[in-house]
């Protein structure tokens, strides 16, 4: 099975790390100033943007 990898509001982070989001098409197109935050694991995702939008772990640079 595989760990989850697209969050919304109110889901626990499953390790520390930093999360944006991502939404329809953002991938594709992008998203203007996307929301970024930083949450330590059990810790709560806060409210998207709009209804469309999830949180996903950034990627390692």
């Amino acid at each position: 099975m595989g760990e989850r990898t697209k969050f919304v509001a109110g889901f626990k982070a499953p390790n520390d790390g930093w999360y944006m989001e991502a939404g329809e098409d953002s991938f594709h197109m992008g998203i203007s100033h996307p929301k970024k935050i930083s949450l330590k694991k059990g810790q709560h995702f806060p409210k998207n943007s709009n209804h469309n939008r999830v949180w996903v772990k950034m990627p390692k640079d």
